[in-house]
């Protein structure tokens, strides 16, 4: 059996890995690289040549390109002692053209040149752009870079090699003294007086690597951290998967234990805070409430995260589809050809003819005119405002659903072995509860998490409609904005849902019907 899950998740995730690089293509390679610039109020406010090296600059960034400017190639000269302080600053400024270098600031151009394009860049030098025939423009200053655009299928190594990140002890680079990992049976920061074991780390980029709070899952861990790729906009030079995970809302104060013994009401999670060199220097407020150079911390918010809301709202509206479903596709098959069973099929036709976004927009002018929510809302959360999400995902699944076992329930009613059950003396209701349904629940079964995680895609749509603050959204938001990194590592997250749902479906079904083995015989 393990043999055969394992070769069933090896596949899936060579699916995976094929829809990706598909993707990546697709979003790093066809698009214009310029659209990821599209709501970067930075870069509308540049000009002229200021304006392209910024672009270069946020390519190298987002791993685009490899981006050498010409003052880094002479400072790596003065680091090797080819070239001293002093020779650097006379051949550091270029001409406004290339017939503007003196001698020897043409003689170190020419060496950048020649030594780049041999690796395979491509230099590229910007005259000054003029205002008046002595002025320069605003950012028209004359540049010199190289630059060499990452291979795809280096990208998708590079992206996929970085999906798991391990925090160890030399994560740290400067001097931060006794390295290691130290347990504590009562946390700091809590005051150091509750009971709440912890392993805290020194050198590590995380100051806490596992420690207990009172949000689910209560048990938390930062030993391996998952990135999905850098925004550029959606949120801004956070990973996707943390903009998944991290809390929303507004901000909950409470009482805070600080390093240092200052304590105060404040919004800080310390379980969250991660190394950033040199901030205590750089900050009197640091230096007053933390003792070494783990000051960057998130903040306590008082709503779930894009994930949570996706999952309950795909949950509740599977949980309800089987609820309501399977009781109505049962009474159908057992009133085949009656009128409740045609009235049973004109539903299921009405729903699976209607498109989805319609009856959500029907069903939000229904619940506006009774007065639910009919939109998310953080900053005044109530379970009501579940209602109507709920009831618009389930709709199309109880239709499902109610075909499903209707004919799964009919084609067991026809079966050889129920007519023999019936001549060996078996009661119809023993016949329906040992043999038809179960038999035809095992299909059904199977289907369980496969619909999870098909209510979680399909509410891409739906969380527009009612402004969830999802997963869903994100993706949205993210194909709005061209983060091509966000939209990468969203369909990963998407890819990776359906390869474990489908590897629970066979383990249901294999727990529904004994007879079903995933164990290879040998003959």
């Amino acid at each position: 059996m393990v043999k055969y899950f394992f070769k069933r998740f090896f596949r899936g995730c060579i699916s995976v890995i094929i829809a990706i690089a598909l993707i990546m293509m697709m979003v790093f390679s066809w698009l214009d690289d310029t659209l990821i610039f599209a709501e970067d109020e930075q870069y509308v406010k540049l000009s002229n040549n200021q304006k392209t090296l910024y672009s270069y600059q946020k390519w190298e960034e987002y791993d685009y390109l490899d981006y050498v400017p010409y003052t880094d190639w002479l400072n790596e000269l003065v680091a090797s002692g080819e070239l001293t302080d002093e020779e650097r600053s006379e051949v550091a400024t270029i001409g406004r053209t290339a017939e503007d270098d003196d001698e020897l600031t043409a003689e170190y151009v020419r060496r950048f040149t020649e030594e780049y394009e041999a690796a395979g860049y491509t230099v590229r030098r910007l005259d000054a752009v003029m205002a008046t025939p002595t002025r320069i423009a605003s950012g028209g200053s004359q540049s010199l870079f190289a630059y060499q655009n990452t291979p795809l299928l280096v990208r998708m190594l590079n992206f996929f090699a970085g999906i798991f990140d391990f925090d160890s002890i030399n994560y740290v680079e400067e001097d931060i003294g006794e390295r290691g990992l130290t347990f504590t049976l009562y946390d700091p920061a809590y005051g150091g007086e509750k009971f709440s074991p912890a392993i805290l780390g020194n050198g590590t980029l995380h100051k806490y690597l596992l420690y207990f709070d009172n949000r689910f899952p209560y048990l938390h861990q930062n030993f391996l951290t998952i990135r999905l790729g850098t925004s550029y906009s959606v949120n801004k030079g956070v990973d996707a998967f943390e903009t998944m995970i991290q809390p929303q809302g507004n901000y909950v104060r409470s009482t805070t234990y600080y390093p240092t013994g200052v304590v105060e009401q404040s919004a800080d999670d310390l379980h969250s805070a991660t190394y950033l060199a040199g901030s205590r220097d750089l900050n009197l407020v640091y230096q007053d409430l933390f003792t070494d150079d783990y000051t960057n911390v998130s903040l306590i918010k008082d709503s779930g995260s894009r994930m949570s809301y996706s999952f309950v709202v795909s949950i509740i509206a599977s949980a309800l589809a089987y609820i309501v479903g399977l009781p109505l596709g049962i009474l159908m098959a057992k009133k085949k050809d009656t009128w409740v069973d045609q009235l049973g099929n004109a539903y299921v036709v009405v729903v699976m003819a209607v498109p989805g976004l319609a009856y959500m927009l029907m069903l939000k002018a229904i619940g506006n005119k009774l007065g639910l929510p009919t939109t998310f809302s953080l900053d005044n959360p109530t379970w009501l405002m579940y209602i109507m999400p709920i009831a618009s995902s389930a709709i199309g699944s109880i239709a499902g659903e109610m075909k499903w076992m209707r004919r799964y329930m009919v084609d067991q009613m026809n079966s050889d072995y129920v007519k023999f059950a019936r001549s060996e003396g078996l009661s119809e209701r023993e016949i329906f509860t040992k043999h038809i349904f179960k038999n035809a629940a095992i299909p059904i079964v199977h289907a369980i998490p496969g619909s999870i995680t098909g209510a979680l895609s399909g509410a891409i749509i739906l969380e527009q409609v009612y402004l969830i603050p999802g997963v869903g959204g994100l993706l949205v938001q993210a194909i709005g904005a061209y983060d091509n990194a966000v939209i990468v590592g969203v369909a990963l997250f998407y890819g990776i849902l359906f390869i474990v749902s489908a590897i629970l479906g066979d383990i249901l079904m294999a727990v529904m019907d004994p007879r079903i083995s995933y164990t290879s015989k040998a003959r």
